[in-house]
C-alpha cells in the first residue's frame, strides 16, 4: 500500500503537483514525469484501489484507469496484481541477463 516511504521516493515529489493534474495535450506531458519512476506500480496501484478520479497516476490519466477498472472488473486488489507482475518482469530480465553473461559468444573465422 502507499505509504510516506514511497511518497519520498517517487519522481513527482520533486515538481509542482498540479502539473500532473491537468486536462487535455498536456496529460501526455504529466505522463513523461511517472517515467523512470522508482514507485510508479505502486502508484497506478493506489489510484486504481483508491479509485482516484483526478489527475495522472502512476503514468495513467483519469480516462486511461476508468478504461482499465472497466475491462478487469475481476481485479479485487490491483496492488496485489501489479507488484506480483512487476517482480515476475524483473526476475525474468534478471535471468535472461544472467543466462546472456554464462553463454559465452562464439566467433565464428
Amino acid at each position: 500500500m502507499w505509504n510516506e516511504k514511497m511518497a519520498a521516493r517517487a519522481k513527482c515529489r520533486e515538481i509542482d503537483p498540479d502539473a500532473l493534474f491537468v486536462q487535455g495535450a498536456a496529460q501526455n506531458r504529466a505522463k513523461l514525469i511517472c517515467r523512470g519512476c522508482p514507485v510508479r506500480t505502486q502508484c497506478l496501484a493506489e489510484a486504481l484501489d483508491s479509485r482516484i478520479e483526478f489527475g495522472v497516476w502512476g503514468g495513467m490519466t483519469e480516462r486511461e484507469r476508468r478504461a482499465l477498472l472497466r475491462r478487469r472488473k475481476d481485479v479485487t486488489n490491483w496492488y496485489d496484481l501489479l507488484t506480483s507482475a512487476e517482480r515476475r518482469y524483473e526476475e525474468d530480465r534478471d535471468r535472461q541477463e544472467a543466462d546472456r553473461e554464462e553463454s559465452p559468444v562464439t566467433a565464428h573465422h
